[in-house]
């Protein structure tokens, strides 16, 4: 009675064996492998799209202080682009703490939301002035950058 076939010989069988063994490390590894690969990072926004989501409303796209909430507010917004005056540095850490509400937490007359909870996540080291890093969100650091990229002198 025949089951299917000729029953292979004793070489071939250990061939088969040693095929079969080795296909299924290989799957194994690669299934490891994809398990141990950490997901990618989520991709941060960059200090042009946070500049364009958050500020443009009152600073303009620009960054000129003429956006079109602007008028309906009761102090005219800062016109970004001037920042650092006759080729003096782009004060940094001031621009930093300003934004996230450090420098305008005891003034009652700010019209300037705090966005301290925007910039949450991974952080970059900064020397703030002193020599000392300062672990600082990204984000905030990413549109410090670009503010000083849009100064006009």
């Amino acid at each position: 009675m025949a089951h299917g076939g000729p029953i292979p010989a004793q070489g071939q069988k250990e061939q088969i064996m040693t095929w079969i063994i080795t296909a299924a490390a290989l799957s194994a590894a690669a299934v490891l492998a994809a398990c141990a690969m950490p997901e990618p990072e989520p991709e941060l926004p960059s200090g042009r799209t946070l500049f364009m989501e958050n500020c443009a409303s009152c600073h303009g796209a620009g960054g000129r202080g003429d956006g079109p909430m602007a008028r309906d507010l009761p102090r005219a917004p800062t016109d970004l682009t001037r920042l650092s005056r006759r080729g003096q540095a782009f004060p940094t850490v001031h621009v930093m703490s300003y934004i996230d509400g450090y420098f305008r937490q005891d003034d009652p007359d700010q019209v300037m939301p705090e966005f301290s909870e925007l910039f949450t996540g991974p952080t970059l080291h900064v020397d703030t002035g002193d020599g000392l890093l300062t672990p600082t969100p990204q984000p905030l650091v990413a549109l410090s950058a670009y503010l000083e990229a849009i100064q006009e002198g």
